[in-house]
């Protein structure tokens, strides 16, 4: 990731809906001074809050790379978006993507490459060997956010979380385990590209042993309770061996992202089967907060559904990017 060159312009294609664009979100938010624009096709629902820009435009302004922020179902390149994608790299611009798909894979897009001498860089495939988990003790301590479903602020609460604490002079590192956050951290591991044997490995490689006051702070991915992605959530609950855990849920949502026979679980049964699976490799596993993404709601329904959850489950909820996440960062020592 050191290779790649910012100021980005950001690619989001014509997606469907604004969590489509989550990982273009997700930079701007967290790098907004790496961020010149956005590119968007006709049909496109999402916007970033940022200028719109052609190619040319964001040439002449600086853009070195055009990074594809988008996610999808199985992390395919539509065919429609290559012409946009090898116009950029005959401009000047690299190109990263955070797509399961190898940019390389793509004939077009490799042959113009070559021939205009341009990098891509494939953030969501992971380099080098990776050894199974081992679940042993290691010293240091481990903070990893969990969530009710999919794309619910997962990552928003972990970097809350890093900020927080190095605000108050705590150590702590954020560990990136997907595209979004790799981007943002500069580096990590996507989770959801590592072979299904290797996951818990490559959380105990993320979140090594460190000084015993230290914090890695663990971005979760997908939930338990997603038949589509719940085996990447429980190999980064055994491989973070964390020490305290936050629960990120979504309250507007009436079914898991894209499955619609799937209601989202209950609160407390979502924390009572991470608590069961997190134990397997640290038996002093806990909750210390909840972390909630109350965009959906006005300002007054958001506060008055955070004191409910404070009351009836005993644990500091907030909306980290609302209202920050310090309630949570006064139960960690």
């Amino acid at each position: 990731m050191s290779e790649m060159q910012h100021p980005y312009l950001m690619f989001l294609g014509d997606v469907g809906d604004q969590l489509g664009a989550k990982t273009a979100k997700g930079i701007v938010d967290w790098r907004p001074e790496w961020c010149l624009g956005q590119l968007r096709l006709d049909g496109c629902k999402a916007d970033l809050g940022i200028n719109d820009m052609t190619i040319e435009d964001a040439i002449q302004q600086g853009a070195k790379t055009m990074v594809i922020g988008i996610v999808n179902s199985g992390g395919f390149l539509p065919e429609h978006w290559i012409e946009k994608i090898t116009d950029a790299m005959k401009a000047g611009m690299d190109i990263a993507s955070g797509l399961h798909i190898r940019l390389a894979d793509v004939p077009e897009i490799k042959d113009a490459a070559e021939k205009y001498g341009r990098a891509l860089f494939d953030v969501r495939h992971p380099t080098g060997d990776i050894p199974t988990g081992k679940g042993l003790p290691r010293s240091g301590k481990r903070l990893l956010a969990v969530g009710t479903d999919c794309s619910v602020g997962k990552m928003y609460t972990a970097l809350a979380v890093e900020k927080e604490m190095k605000t108050r002079g705590m150590k702590a590192d954020f560990c990136a385990t997907g595209q979004t956050g790799i981007f943002i951290a500069g580096t990590g591991i996507s989770i959801d590209a590592v072979v299904a044997d290797f996951i818990s490995g490559a959380v105990e490689i993320l979140s090594p042993a460190n000084d015993e006051d230290h914090w890695d702070i663990v971005e979760g991915q997908g939930s338990l309770f997603h038949p589509s992605f719940a085996g990447v959530s429980l190999g980064l609950l055994h491989g973070a061996q964390a020490d305290a855990l936050v629960l990120c849920h979504e309250p507007t949502r009436t079914h898991m992202r894209g499955i619609p026979e799937y209601a989202l679980p209950d609160l407390q049964e979502c924390m009572d089967l991470n608590l069961t699976t997190a134990r397997l490799t640290n038996k002093n596993a806990k909750f210390v907060g909840i972390s909630v993404n109350t965009s959906g709601l006005s300002v007054e329904e958001g506060d008055a559904y955070l004191a409910q959850l404070e009351e009836k489950y005993g644990l500091p909820a907030v909306d980290a990017y609302r209202t920050g996440v310090a309630k949570i960062v006064d139960q960690l020592k």
